[in-house]
């Protein structure tokens, strides 16, 4: 059972876990806030734009079953804002990542004078 327990908390302890736990963390908040911007500030500009319809109140009555249907459309508005942002930062992530793997280019070292005058004696024996 120790074992176990021992190999538990060296994948728990791993940062790849860590790192996925704070993105979780981040995630949640960050689609808190994103639910803040889509509800307060977009759907009711969205609404309005629309002719004064609230998404949330829309519904269609089949029946006795009352399928309310504006609640899944801003929830797809949030989703597709969500998965835009995240898209953004992986880009913008991607591309800062690109920069750092890149290694500098070593500076073309200069020729000697040995190598100068090798060069020129390579060059009279050619022209002659």
């Amino acid at each position: 059972m120790s074992k176990f327990l021992n190999e538990f908390k060296a994948f728990a302890m791993r940062g790849n876990v860590l790192d996925m736990a704070v993105g979780v963390i981040i995630g949640a908040a960050f689609g808190k806030i994103v639910s803040s911007v889509v509800d307060d500030l977009l759907m009711p500009v969205l609404g309005t734009l629309i002719g004064g319809l609230d998404f949330t109140s829309l519904a269609i009555t089949i029946g006795d079953a009352k399928i309310t249907y504006g609640n899944f459309v801003q929830n797809v508005i949030d989703f597709l804002i969500i998965a835009f942002c995240i898209f953004l930062l992986i880009k913008g992530v991607n591309k800062l990542a690109s920069k750092k793997d890149e290694p500098e280019k070593p500076a073309e070292p200069k020729p000697t004078n040995e190598e100068k005058l090798l060069a020129e004696i390579r060059d009279l024996l050619k022209n002659k």
